[in-house]
């Protein structure tokens, strides 16, 4: 864990937070500024950068996160009309935390990509 990474403060129990799920590896919550009426981080506890820096080790966690987007998104009734799940990558990407994290949206219509 990076010791000034907001993400992994969170993990650390130092900066407050009410989580949605948590386990070993993850923790997902509430984005404090939704782009959608669902906006769900959802956070590898173990610092990674961006999927640049996830080795062969992390793709378990990651699978586990994808999946976990998908309970989550049955939880917050938008699994049937449909949701989007991103990861910002890099500056250019979007990527605003320094922290590998998906962002789960979904409550509205979304608009296309591509």
């Amino acid at each position: 864990m990076s010791d000034d990474c907001i993400f992994c403060k969170i993990a650390r129990k130092e900066v407050p937070t009410q989580p949605l799920y948590e386990d070993h590896d993850l923790i997902a919550f509430a984005d404090i500024h939704p782009i959608a009426p669902v906006h769900v981080l959802i956070v590898p506890k173990e610092h990674m950068l961006n999927l640049n820096d996830v080795g062969k080790t992390d793709a378990a966690v990651l699978g586990r996160a994808m999946r976990l987007a998908a309970k989550i998104a049955d939880e917050k009734g938008v699994a049937e009309t449909g949701y989007r799940v991103v990861i910002n990558n890099g500056e250019q990407g979007g990527q605003v935390v320094p922290h590998l994290h998906l962002h789960l949206l979904g409550g509205r219509p979304l608009g296309k990509i591509g």
